[in-house]
């Protein structure tokens, strides 16, 4: 089961501190997550920086992406 935890706040100059928070706020969200739960959680997520990555290069590609 993922847990809806607020994200924590970060602070401008992202310092260690902030760091463990995030990974604090991560091990709540999936400490009772099954595998496939976590599985589909990452995969979910990294769609959205795949699509981001995709973007840029189609942005500076000469031939349109898709």
């Amino acid at each position: 089961m993922i847990h809806d935890i607020p994200k924590p706040d970060i602070s401008p100059a992202f310092t260690v501190e902030d760091i463990h928070k995030i990974r604090a706020w991560d091990y709540e969200r999936l400490k009772d997550a099954t595998r496939e739960e976590y599985r589909a959680d990452t995969e979910r997520r990294a769609e959205r920086t795949r699509r981001a990555i995709n973007d840029m290069r189609c942005a500076k590609a000469t031939q349109p992406c898709l």
